[in-house]
Formats: structure tokens, C-alpha cells, sequence
């Protein structure tokens, strides 16, 4: 019998009751693997920027090509919960949100996530709104990199400490059912974790969050150019491939 299919509604419920794990995937076949090996969350994150594209950064990912890739997981056809990012420049407006929003969905997306807090309030409403399930993103925001000048752990001072706060608690009231905590200082995600009605997922935040979400590509080593330093590889699985690749040249 086939597992039950996981939603949105799904994973808001296992609140405090059981962990979230979740991982990106941006074809067909890691969509397939990562469901059959039991992730209740696959994003199709605008990390494929990088890790597929090899693009400097997230913020040249076009929503034709998080199109492109949403269809590919979405053949899957996974009983996992499949989300997708809104990449840069989608939702300025609410009506342009909802319309991306709807796209990402028309390609096979369940859910769409967005980066930030208060300042995106009012586009988290209008996807919402439009019966859009929503994962809210806040600590660093990868698609604001070049204005803050790279990667920053957020939390640390008390203006940014309480700004989180502030955005965690508008993200819920627009209606997010759970939120993604980027390089956030652990104890200020443990404080968020315990203050909102929604799971937290986090990356580089520490172990008090609900859950957990890695680029899979970090997890399993087929990006070996770069890994983030919170990151502890279980596989190595491109220089493994690379093996391969040198035996079999050698016997041609």
C-alpha cells in the first residue's frame, strides 16, 4: 500500500511531535530517490543556481528555469510534500507573487517559499490568499547576498535578535505553515522554535529547530567545489565517480 501523501497541513501538525527532514532536489531521478528513501519535504531550491547551473550566486535564476526544474521533480510524482522557491525579482508586488506563485504550481510545485519577514508580509498574504500553501525563509537570505556583501551568521546583535522575532510572528499571522531559519545564532532559533505555531526548519542553525533541510547536493558530495562549513558530508560521491571514470579509462 502506498504511503499516505504528505501536505502542507502535514508537516505544520507534526509540530512538536516529529522531526522535518528535507532536502533539494532539481530533476526527476533525485526527486524519485529522496521520496523512496522517506523525505516528507523536497524543495526545488534556487540553489540548483549554483549547484546545477553554475551561477556565481541565487540571484540569477529566472523563473522559466525554476519552471524547468519544479516539472522535472514533479514527475516523480512524490508522496513527499514538493516545494518551490520563488527566485529573486518574483514577488515584489502581491499580484506578481500570486502569479509566480501560480506558475511554480502549474509546473507541479504543492507549496512555494519566499525569503524574508515583514517586508514580504502583504505577498505571503496574497499567495495565501489565493489557497497557495507558503514556507516563510528568514536569518540569512541567500537572494540578498551581493547586497550584504556574502554570507552572514544573523542573531548576533540584539536589533537583529529581535527583527526576527518580529518577522517570525508576521510570517505566521500571514499564514506560512512552517519557516526556514538560515545561519540564524542557534539560541535565537531555539527561542523561535518555541515561540511560533509553526515548524522551524533550519540550516546552520543549530539543533533546537523542528527540522532540518541541506542542499542534497552538500549532503552527498556531488558538488565537491565548495561545502558549507555546517556541513558533514555522509557521502563523497563525485570523487567516487571520479574513480570510476579514470578505471574505466584505462580499459578502453
Amino acid at each position: 500500500m502506498s504511503p499516505p501523501k504528505i501536505t502542507a497541513e502535514t508537516l505544520r501538525g507534526w509540530k512538536g511531535s516529529r522531526r522535518i527532514a528535507a532536502l533539494t532536489a532539481y530533476d526527476y531521478p533525485m526527486a524519485k530517490l529522496l521520496d523512496e528513501s522517506g523525505i516528507p519535504l523536497i524543495l526545488v531550491g534556487d540553489s540548483l543556481g549554483m549547484v546545477v547551473l553554475g551561477y556565481a550566486d541565487t540571484t540569477r535564476v529566472t523563473m522559466d528555469e525554476m519552471e524547468h526544474h519544479t516539472r522535472a521533480a514533479a514527475r516523480a510524482r512524490p508522496h513527499a510534500l514538493l516545494a518551490a522557491d520563488l527566485p529573486y525579482g518574483s514577488y515584489v508586488t502581491a499580484p506578481q507573487s500570486v502569479e509566480n506563485a501560480r506558475r511554480l504550481v502549474a509546473a507541479g510545485a504543492e507549496a512555494v517559499k519566499a525569503e524574508g519577514g515583514r517586508a514580504i508580509g502583504e505577498q505571503v498574504r496574497a499567495i495565501r490568499e489565493a489557497g497557495i500553501p507558503v514556507i516563510g525563509h528568514l536569518g540569512m537570505l541567500p537572494q540578498h547576498v551581493r547586497e550584504e556583501g556574502g554570507y552572514h551568521i544573523k542573531g548576533r546583535a540584539e536589533v537583529e535578535h529581535q527583527g526576527l522575532l518580529a518577522d517570525a510572528d508576521d510570517l505566521v499571522a500571514a499564514g506560512v505553515f512552517a519557516i526556514v531559519l538560515e545561519l540564524v545564532v542557534p539560541a535565537v532559533a531555539g527561542e523561535i522554535t518555541r515561540r511560533i505555531r509553526v515548524p522551524t526548519i533550519g540550516i546552520g542553525s543549530g539543533p533546537e529547530c523542528d527540522g532540518q533541510i541541506l542542499v542534497c547536493n552538500d549532503l552527498v558530495g556531488t558538488f565537491p567545489w565548495f561545502t558549507p562549513r555546517f556541513v558533514q558530508p555522509r557521502l563523497r560521491a563525485f570523487d567516487q565517480m571520479r574513480t570510476a571514470i579514470a578505471e574505466w579509462q584505462r580499459t578502453i
